[in-house]
């Protein structure tokens, strides 16, 4: 069964691994051209964390999925746990934000659902590989999906919207 088989998934991650790592550097250099504009507002420097944070996490999950000789439940715990330590750590920096009075709601419920968007599936993805039921490897085609819509999401904000 392919769900249950990382071999079988190998030129999806290859692709996803060098697309994860080629954004990774892009919004990375992005983000210092931008730096002076991007550290004047609180929000931003946590939202360009986020997007790097998301990217290196793909681009982990494809490392994981494509090492060799891996157990089923020795990926799946890679899986699970990347996916718990990227929400965890993030939503608890973006619950700890602090807005200003006048900022809109949607400034925290985008970024949170983008985190959670960028998580859950890693989370869910890792949960099935252990239990060998439940879809596996199929949760991680909506965890890139949203993973990279996620990212370029942001990326627009904080290379086009700042100028605004």
């Amino acid at each position: 069964m392919t769900a249950y088989q990382p071999a079988a998934w190998h030129d999806l991650f290859v692709t996803a691994g060098g697309s994860a790592a080629a954004l990774t550097g892009l919004i990375f250099v992005a983000v210092s051209i931008d730096l002076r504009e991007i550290t004047a507002t609180a929000q931003l420097p946590v939202r360009a964390g986020e997007t790097l944070s998301i990217l290196v996490a793909l681009l982990l999950l494809s490392l994981f999925v494509l090492t060799p000789g891996q157990s089923r439940t020795v990926l799946g715990t890679e899986i699970l746990a990347l996916g718990a330590v990227m929400a965890g750590l993030m939503l608890t920096i973006r619950t700890r934000l602090r807005r200003a009075p006048d900022d809109p709601l949607r400034w925290t419920v985008v970024p949170i659902t983008i985190v959670l968007a960028a998580t859950i599936p890693m989370i869910v993805a890792g949960i099935t590989l252990l239990a060998g039921a439940g879809g596996g490897l199929y949760w991680l085609l909506p965890e890139l999906i949203l993973g990279f819509a996620g990212s370029v999401f942001n990326a627009w904000i904080l290379l086009v919207e700042i100028h605004r």
